[in-house]
């Protein structure tokens, strides 16, 4: 098969989860014999506009393209330059012509992406992998309410209104019924977890068209250089972006209460601080500097090292205040033996079951994340069997060909609706 494979940015520009495991899908879609095209969606943050075509080549074997979209409507998540965008990805398409595009994200692509495919090549399978929550919510896909962090348990026009007062009440019902139109030719949705799969179904999406699969890892040695449990103090590892809805604060200020109690560890933040506002900077580097050295903040890492970082902790915490889907990061640590410790919602409790292969914690909660991260260090023998219990996670080919099955049985089922659609007209 020819396989589109389309997200909303390109790893070696914003190494974020989503990109990660797109561009991984992506190369084990080419390993099991298919031909494969990667379309990554980028704006001026990282590429200038290049006059005379919206794409821009990447890498120099020809399978890899960048689509820029430096205009951008991220309320309604649609292309405000049709005239530009549209006529290239239908030509695009129909010099590729794939059986199979596999979406996984709206942003900067445009939500009008899957009718263009449909329009374009009326036989090609649609297939969206849900990553986050951008379609229902528009801070940021985040369903967590933008004055008082509180999560968000569902949205409707009203609760949406109250987080954006500038924004009226009736733009978000619109705004909705723009958006669960603009899916309609989607043939399959794709959860990688139950939690966000439910949010989905509650959302009014056809629960017979959201399936669940979890992500993949592509496959890695063990590292030589793995820490020595007992050797020394306690190692906790971070690592990820650091911003407020990753619980960057949450965790500075819960290794602030362990150092003023005199506890001894050591905290490896791995990571950095992309496009986050000067006030978040700024009270960052203030804990940093207040919990120096105990606490060493270690900058970006590059993905290929991440394995050995990972392997050089204890323990990797994920402190996220928001409905995390399922975090890389967490399959990295257990995929490494480690224990993790990681807020009890989202994604994230459906991967760490407290005291079988992590902690769980409630979020946004410095305190109970310092009495866990204690706990850890205290109790030796709870950290091996964690360990002993650590969930690996299944490698990306296998997740590629869970991807296949699912992709083979969506082409009778569609023919057969649309057989009958067409008898119903006669």
């Amino acid at each position: 098969m020819r396989i589109l494979v389309a997200a909303h940015n390109h790893p070696a520009l914003h190494p974020g989860g989503t990109e990660i495991f797109a561009h991984d899908l992506f190369r084990a879609y080419q390993r099991a014999g298919h031909e494969a095209l990667f379309l990554g969606a980028t704006n001026q943050i990282h590429r200038q506009a290049r006059p005379g075509t919206s794409f821009q080549g990447l890498g120099g074997a020809g399978d890899e393209i960048l689509l820029w979209s430096g205009h951008f409507d991220r309320f309604n998540m649609s292309q405000i330059d049709l005239y530009g965008v549209v006529p290239d990805l239908v030509e695009l398409l129909s010099d590729f012509r794939p059986d199979v595009v596999h979406i996984h994200h709206l942003l900067l692509i445009g939500a009008e992406f899957p009718h263009i495919v449909r329009r374009t090549l009326p036989d090609c399978r649609i297939v969206m992998t849900l990553h986050d929550y951008y379609p229902i919510c528009h801070h940021d896909g985040l369903m967590v309410r933008t004055g008082s962090k509180e999560l968000c348990h569902a949205a409707s026009p009203d609760r949406c209104h109250a987080c954006f007062k500038d924004i009226p009440l009736d733009r978000f019902a619109l705004r909705e019924r723009h958006l669960k139109a603009l899916l309609r030719p989607v043939d399959r949705f794709v959860a990688p977890s139950h939690f966000l799969r439910q949010r989905y179904v509650e959302w009014d999406l056809a629960e017979d068209t959201l399936s669940v699969i979890p992500n993949g890892l592509p496959p890695r040695a063990k590292p030589a250089t793995a820490k020595s449990h007992g050797t020394g103090p306690t190692v906790f590892g971070y690592f990820g972006n650091l911003n407020p809805w990753k619980g960057t604060t949450v965790l500075l200020e819960a290794a602030r209460q362990l150092i003023a109690e005199g506890f001894e560890f050591e905290l490896r933040v791995h990571g950095g601080a992309p496009f986050q506002s000067e006030a978040f900077v700024e009270e960052i580097d203030r804990r940093f500097g207040e919990t120096a050295p105990t606490v060493q903040r270690r900058g970006p890492y590059r993905r290929e090292d991440v394995a050995g970082l990972v392997a050089a902790v204890d323990c990797t915490v994920v402190p996220s205040i928001w409905w995390e889907n399922a975090p890389l990061v967490i399959q990295e640590a257990q995929a490494q033996g480690r224990p993790v410790i990681a807020s009890n919602i989202g994604g994230m409790a459906e991967l760490v079951q407290d005291g079988v292969n992590g902690l769980t914690i409630a979020p946004n909660d410095p305190r109970a994340l310092a009495s866990a991260m204690r706990r850890f260090a205290e109790e030796p023998e709870l950290g091996r069997r964690l360990s002993r219990n650590a969930r690996r996670p299944d490698d990306i080919d296998t997740t590629a060909r869970r991807y296949l099955d699912l992709i083979e049985t969506i082409e009778p089922a569609r023919v057969s609706k649309q057989h009958e659609v067409r008898a119903n007209a006669c």
